[in-house]
């Protein structure tokens, strides 16, 4: 296998608590809004005569990311100053886009926690604490993440990541209804942020690698009460829709209803159509041989697809990668536009897809305008235009031909779920992409596990190799940049290089901004006509999280949730250091022309010398529980037993030189910290086998191992900073 291409991979995590109050008494204004000054379907279809608010997830219907406002431009963006932070309490990837309606600022963060802000100064209002179970963690892909509320008259609504829908008094934070939207009993999972259409809460879920079966869901906004549901794949037995009959030709051998499809991320709605677009996710297992022995398209996976608002009825569909088995989901931000095309306005919908294409469909119809490659992709050689279906490698598919096969992008994609953003000025769309392969692998005797990822692959034999030259050539391949694309010609505008993958989400303003934070831990403004970099700032941590803009006391802010995590922080290990070992330090920022507040220095520890037992299992035991970690562990704890830097670091448990190894891996009595038992998949000799393991790579990278600094905890929250 060549092993010059780099290796990524997927992931999920542990850690957090917060406490729920009410500070009436704390609210700017003299008193909450009525229904009918609340938000609106008009209102959020009229955001651009609001220009000062931020109304819904992706700013508007469209899901553009585009601000209309002026006040911060290319010509004063180099005065930019920090004007407030507020430290958040949960320590891991902050992935929220904050709502600012009126004054007020709204977000989530990391387990599904909310707060209310004032969007002048960052005080805070009231928190909300859903009390997620923190063993809920392995149930959920990459991280204990959430990416924002929804708004609808005076209320805000959440998504858990245990899979309930919360309605909030937006005044108070007081819970008004919850509904459990998933079997409690399967490993669902919520991250996306909801949407409101037409009195209804819009919501997916997440859990494609467990075993789930996905779909969209329309509850009535007042009530809870469920109003439509979309599944993405047939069930075993009947068919909920009509057009599910069809989709089961498209599946092979004995089908199962729990093959994926999630709808996790992407939902946009065009009120003019009535149409609401949702992105479909990957199959379970990965391995399409696994799941669909003899080929097919497998609809609905890794498709676009319109239902009716009113209904949920289907419409259209595009499949972006039929029988997908690379972990190619469609669940990448839909944008909507109309842009013209050979001479005609053409009602568009685009995706940067996980696949390295870009795609443009018409909306209206679901049918292919145009698809080209915006970053480096070696399975397949372009997209037939005739039948809209990739030409693909044969070679790409590891599971027919039993073969390993390095394909690029891999499973983090070309483009994830960070926001892209569409300038109807410049004409460009503004994409966070990567480049960063994986080896694919298929595993022989896959057997479904009760518990983890359900991949079917073999995790352990794509490991990094403990060599030095091996991982310089896997770093040199790690790619991050900030694309500006031009979607009618389908070419790449300008670019701007960042260190590493794993950037973050992009603001566009008509102010000819771009705003995006990365890896690295900088937060930074181009110009939107050329990419030339007006200004930049560090933020002691990765920025994941989209930047939104408002305005609050006649100033014009640009805000972003800042905190490192998410899956490719944790699965990849020793890779995600491309951009440097950084921690996670979650905070919202707030920027202003002028602003001159600071944050503190950046709290550190550092770690302490690497001591484990000696190593005194044999090669066999190593070998096997090499195998036990990949499969169970390394999507959390890193590839190879080297932690990202958000998950402990299992070379420096103490664990290892003790039988309280078993009472956490075995009897969780480290679940209230994220870290579930795994008693229903090993026992104890496999459990002893992963220790002995990661004993044997902590006395490997002892000699390589330099002392790393990691966060301190650092408790409570602090008050917000301001100039």
């Amino acid at each position: 296998m060549n092993r010059t291409i780099p290796f990524a991979a997927i992931a999920a995590a542990t850690l957090a608590l917060v406490a729920c109050n009410s500070v009436k008494s704390m609210l700017p204004w003299s008193k909450a809004p009525d229904s009918s000054a609340g938000i609106t379907t008009a209102r959020i279809a009229d955001a651009d005569k609001e220009p000062g608010n931020w109304l819904t997830y992706g700013r508007t219907y469209n899901e553009q990311r585009f601000s209309p406002l002026t006040q911060i431009n290319d010509t004063n963006a180099k005065n930019l100053g920090l004007a407030w932070y507020l430290d958040l309490d949960t320590a891991r990837g902050q992935e929220a886009t904050p709502l600012v309606i009126d004054g007020r600022m709204y977000t989530t963060t990391a387990w599904s926690m909310v707060k209310a802000l004032d969007a002048a100064t960052g005080n805070v209002l009231w928190s909300y604490d859903p009390q997620v179970p923190r063993d809920w963690d392995v149930k959920a892909c990459c991280d204990a993440v959430n990416r924002g509320v929804a708004a609808w008259h005076d209320r805000l609504y959440v998504g858990t990541l245990d899979a309930r829908l919360i309605a909030l008094d937006a005044a108070t934070g007081k819970v008004l209804w919850s509904v459990q939207t998933a079997d409690p009993t399967k490993p669902y999972s919520i991250t996306g942020a909801p949407r409101v259409v037409k009195d209804k809460i819009l919501i997916g879920n997440g859990g494609a690698e467990f075993g789930v079966r996905g779909y969209i869901s329309a509850y009535d906004a007042e009530t809870g009460k469920l109003d439509w549901r979309f599944y993405t794949i047939p069930g075993a037995s009947g068919f909920e829709q009509p057009i599910l009959k069809k989709a089961l030709e498209t599946w092979k051998g004995q089908y199962a209803e729990s093959s994926g499809g999630t709808v996790w991320d992407a939902i946009s709605y065009d009120p003019e159509l009535n149409l609401v677009y949702f992105g479909a996710g990957n199959g379970t297992p990965w391995n399409a041989e696994e799941r669909s022995p003899g080929g097919g398209d497998n609809l609905f996976l890794a498709s676009i697809v319109a239902v009716n608002a009113d209904t949920g009825d289907y419409v259209w569909h595009y499949q972006v990668t039929p029988g997908d088995e690379w972990d190619y989901d469609a669940d990448q931000q839909l944008t909507l536009a109309d842009l013209r095309i050979d001479g005609k306005v053409r009602k568009v919908i685009m995706q940067a897809s996980k696949n390295g294409f870009f795609y443009v469909l018409d909306r209206e119809t679901g049918k292919l305008i145009s698809a080209k490659n915006y970053a480096t992709v070696n399975w397949t050689s372009g997209i037939d235009m005739t039948t809209g279906r990739p030409i693909e490698d044969p070679k790409a598919r590891y599971s027919e031909n039993k073969s390993p096969w390095v394909n690029l992008p891999g499973p983090i994609g070309a483009h994830n779920w960070q926001p892209m953003s569409f300038d109807p000025q410049t004409g460009l769309v503004y994409i966070p992409a990567q480049d960063a392969a994986f080896p694919f692998i298929a595993e022989a005797g896959y057997k479904a596990a009760p518990i983890g990822f359900n991949v079917g692959l073999d995790m352990a034999a794509g490991s990094l190799p403990n060599d030095p030259k091996i991982k310089a050539q896997a770093m040199a391949g790690l790619k991050g940049a900030l694309i500006a694309w031009d979607p009618v010609a389908q070419k790449e505008a300008w670019r701007v290089q960042h260190p590493g993958p794993w950037n973050g989400g992009i603001l566009s303003t008509a102010g000819n901004l771009v705003a995006q934070g990365n890896a690295a831990g900088q937060f930074a403004v181009y110009r939107a006509d050329n990419g030339e970099k007006l200004w930049s700032t560090p933020v002691q941590t990765g920025v994941l999280a989209a930047p939104m803009t408002y305005t609050a006391g006649g100033e014009q802010y640009i805000a972003v949730l800042a905190g490192w995590g998410g899956a490719y922080a944790l699965a990849p290990g020793e890779l995600s250091f491309k951009s440097g070992h950084i921690p996670n330090i979650s905070r919202v920022l707030a920027f202003k022309i002028g602003g001159t507040a600071s944050l503190p220095p950046a709290p550190v520890q550092t770690m302490p010398p690497l001591s484990p037992p000696k190593s005194t299992a044999d090669a066999k035991t190593i070998a096997a529980g090499k195998g036990y970690f990949a499969r169970y562990c390394g999507v959390c704890h890193g590839d190879a037993a080297v932690s990202g830097g958000v998950i402990p670091d299992l070379r420096y448990s103490g664990a290892l030189k003790s039988d309280s190894w078993f009472d956490i891996v075995l009897n969780g009595a480290l679940k209230d910290q994220g870290m579930a038992s795994f008693a229903d998949a090993l026992n104890h000799d496999q459990a002893a086998a992963i220790r002995a393991y990661v004993i044997a790579r902590a006395n490997e990278s002892k000699p390589a191992v330099s002392p790393t600094k990691k966060p301190v905890s650092r408790g409570k929250p602090k008050k917000p900073s301001k100039a």
